[in-house]
């Protein structure tokens, strides 16, 4: 009797949290469908007929189909840059060791610790000198300053998770270190590289300050800062701006769902050894 009690209260612990967690994604979905007056109405309409204005403007008016492309551009150049400099980077840190290995792992992971705006006004005058003012490449370099430090530090444990005897055995039968970092290291750990790609791009589809500085231009804005747009001025437009909050969250969250697996084995491997 006892065990059935706590199982009955675990699952009601566990459907609590999930509505605490889902209910911000069904608030944002119902009111991009909902008429502006309904919104805001006091009792909420839980019961209403769905109104896709929301979508039809935002799609047809405030150019955000471009503002998608454009940061699945950037999102996506950010972290195969990030990747190729920074799984070499860790795999380095995890093999081999040398003076000042401590400090240069630990100076990766202090690089979150800087404010944005030290690194925005010097890259911005150089971006400006040569030319790359609402350029896509203006961001992917930017955001390698959060990108890579990211993938270091989540690759390290990876890397270092894997069997040595394994890249002994490959050395042995001929294979250079290169070979060896491609052949054996990095299929072993992709779940881990899955995560880290995963997270560094939600940072970099996220990015708001950066993308509003370096691609002031409309063409070359990304969505979150088109979004930020319709926040400006006496009236804001409601509907629309979750309309354009949905079509922002669910290339991320369809993503999520589709790689959960890897998520799940990449954030627990080497965690036991």
């Amino acid at each position: 009797m006892r065990e059935r009690v706590l199982t009955a209260l675990h699952g009601l612990f566990l459907l609590l949290v999930a509505v605490l967690i889902l209910f911000p994604f069904y608030w944002m979905i119902a009111s991009s469908l909902k008429p502006e007056t309904l919104i805001f109405r006091l009792p909420p309409a839980w019961l209403f007929r769905p109104d896709l204005a929301g979508y039809v403007k935002a799609i047809t008016e405030n150019g955000i189909v471009p503002a998608l492309v454009n940061s699945v551009v950037v999102t996506a150049g950010s972290v195969v840059l990030g990747l190729i400099v920074g799984a070499p980077a860790a795999y380095a840190l995890a093999r081999y060791n040398f003076r000042g290995r401590a400090q240069i792992q630990f100076w990766y992971v202090t690089n979150w610790m800087l404010i944005p705006v030290v690194v925005l006004l010097p890259f911005y005058l150089l971006a400006a000198d040569i030319r790359l003012i609402n350029n896509p490449l203006a961001l992917i370099l930017i955001y390698q300053t959060f990108v890579v430090p990211l993938v270091v530090w989540l690759l390290v444990d990876q890397f270092a998770a894997v069997p040595v005897a394994l890249e002994e055995a490959a050395l042995l039968d001929g294979l250079s270190r290169f070979r060896v970092f491609t052949r054996i290291a990095l299929p072993l750990t992709l779940p881990g590289i899955a995560v880290a790609a995963i997270l560094a791009g939600i940072f970099a589809w996220n990015d708001l300050l950066y993308a509003f500085i370096l691609t002031p231009s409309t063409e070359a804005r990304t969505a979150p800062v088109v979004m930020m747009g319709f926040l400006g001025g006496y009236i804001i437009p409601w509907q629309t701006v979750m309309s354009c909050a949905v079509m922002i969250c669910a290339p991320v969250v369809v993503g999520g769902i589709a790689i959960h697996k890897y998520i799940a084995r990449g954030l627990t491997l080497g965690a036991v050894k």
